[in-house]
């Protein structure tokens, strides 16, 4: 479909796909690589149909209007279908990690409280449901939220973000975070990089029901990213400058044809300035887009790489109608320079709501609010980050608070104390660390022993790099710890 065929109503996603479905049903407009390289396509025919034969295997477990529907499968095409058919019914569909150990996946399940449950062992039951007959279901309908996105709070206890959008279209959400400064192509051909239980993956569906085309990674693999990008002419990608660095450090990536991305988001966590210069060498400088945001959808900040050369180090200004504070710890502003807590209040946040024990974000009497990150202004009004919140570990771009690790690490018969914390890194940006004091000074658990026990508790990406044992942890009298203070004399 061109830009002029574009419908430009503001419509359900229900009736969305079914409008697809009907102005362009043989257009490929999905392709799954495995890990092996395998491909499955999909056009907009065959996303219709699957998608209303799944909804009505669903309905018939229990997933009805405003529901929630648990999703627990790696990028694949069942994880593509079940979205799809839980917005065709009205419900909202809650991605989470599939590969998290049980006693993880019991608490965020408990969290989320949905009446249907998918992950691996309903990969079969998704396939076999394209053999049922097509249910009559309405296009009407529209989910009343559309989608969560599970997360951690700093207490170590899951939450799961819901934005309280719903699942409706309309013509600016299609409009690519690149057009603030130039127009490109459409429709895009995104490759999908990230996990699709992530915003950044989840959301490119959104761009698919504008129009655009997705190629979904089962897995990163910088390799393959570069073979799929010449093969399928993509047009764009979101990264984190962990699959940035390993794609840059491919040794023939000088040779490569990148010829056809039109431009590259990244998020997650600021570029170090070795790698944006890398990418600029490789598609430009004008082609790179980095933003700053979280879940919760509080606001973006941007800057194009161009504009990064003459504020290096910066995450941009605000996006689209976005508004900036830095607060000091009394709520007054401070000067242009200095470190305070950013503040975001944006036009297009419609809002969220946590399930859970998470404390809502703190928020200004006139709607800014803060996730606690500290940073500083410019006099051009440019953002600079300092900090991703005082504890937060941001390892390969993904978030892990030390307090869920700790968690897990404590009921280890030979440790009596342990503090998680985040220390530089060169490939991961910051790598988890884990400081124990032994139970038994004479008979410490080893490195390899403290590893083995975190992999068997905790998702791969939580588990500590690297384990220092010392002889008494230094807590205050109120049993407080000084994590900074730990990380400065370990190096930062």
């Amino acid at each position: 479909m061109n830009t002029e065929q574009r419908m430009d109503t503001v419509v359900g996603f229900a009736r969305r796909i079914r409008q697809f479905a009907d102005a362009c049903s043989g257009d490929v407009v999905v392709r799954h690589v495995a890990t092996d390289g395998g491909e499955a396509t999909f056009t907009w025919s065959e996303l219709d149909s699957r998608a209303s034969r799944l909804a009505g295997a669903l309905a018939a477990r229990g997933l009805g209007h405003g529901d929630l529907l648990g999703l627990g499968f790696r990028n694949s095409p069942q994880f593509t279908l079940a979205a799809l058919a839980a917005w065709k019914l009205g419900a909202t569909p809650v991605p989470m990690r599939w590969d998290l150990p049980d006693w993880e996946l019991t608490r965020v399940r408990e969290t989320i409280g949905a009446p249907v449950h998918l992950g691996p062992d309903d990969v079969g039951w998704v396939d076999a449901t394209a053999a049922l007959p097509v249910p009559d279901l309405s296009d009407d309908v529209v989910s009343p939220r559309v989608n969560g996105i599970c997360s951690s709070g700093s207490t170590g206890t899951p939450k799961v973000i819901l934005g309280r959008r719903p699942a409706t279209w309309e013509p600016t959400s299609g409009v690519p975070f690149i057009a603030m400064w130039n127009p490109v192509p459409l429709p895009q051909t995104i490759l999908v990089l990230a996990p699709m239980y992530h915003a950044n993956g989840f959301s490119t569906l959104f761009s698919l029901l504008s129009g655009d085309r997705l190629v979904v990674m089962e897995k990163f693999d910088a390799a393959r990213v570069v073979d799929v990008i010449e093969r399928h002419r993509i047009s764009t990608f979101t990264a984190t400058p962990t699959m940035l660095q390993r794609i840059a450090d491919l040794p023939d990536v000088d040779k490569r044809d990148l010829s056809s991305l039109q431009w590259i988001l990244q998020g997650a966590a600021p570029m170090p300035p070795s790698l944006v210069h890398r990418w600029g060498e490789l598609i430009g400088y004008e082609r790179i887009v980095m933003a700053y945001g979280m879940t919760e959808g509080l606001g973006l900040t941007t800057l194009r790489g161009d504009e990064w050369l003459a504020h290096q180090g910066s995450v941009g200004r605000g996006f689209r109608g976005t508004e900036l504070r830095i607060l000091d710890d009394d709520g007054h502003e401070v000067p242009l320079g200095e470190i305070g807590e950013i503040y975001l209040r944006s036009p297009a946040a419609g809002g969220y709501e946590y399930l859970g024990n998470a404390p809502r974000l703190r928020e200004t009497a006139d709607g800014f609010q803060t996730a606690g990150d500290a940073g500083y202004l410019d006099a051009d009004g440019y953002l600079y980050l300092v900090d991703r919140r005082a504890d937060l570990i941001v390892t390969g771009g993904a978030n892990v608070f030390p307090a869920e690790v700790e968690v897990a690490l404590v009921d280890h018969p030979k440790i009596a104390d342990v503090v998680v914390i985040g220390l530089r890194d060169p490939e991961w940006g910051r790598r988890v660390h884990a400081v124990v004091e032994p139970a038994d000074p004479d008979d410490p658990p080893s490195a390899a022993e403290v590893i083995a026990y975190a992999k068997s508790r905790l998702a791969p990406y939580k588990v500590p790099k690297t384990v220092e044992l010392v002889d008494a942890m230094p807590r205050s009298a109120a049993t407080k710890i000084n994590r900074r203070a730990l990380v400065e004399s370990r190096g930062g």
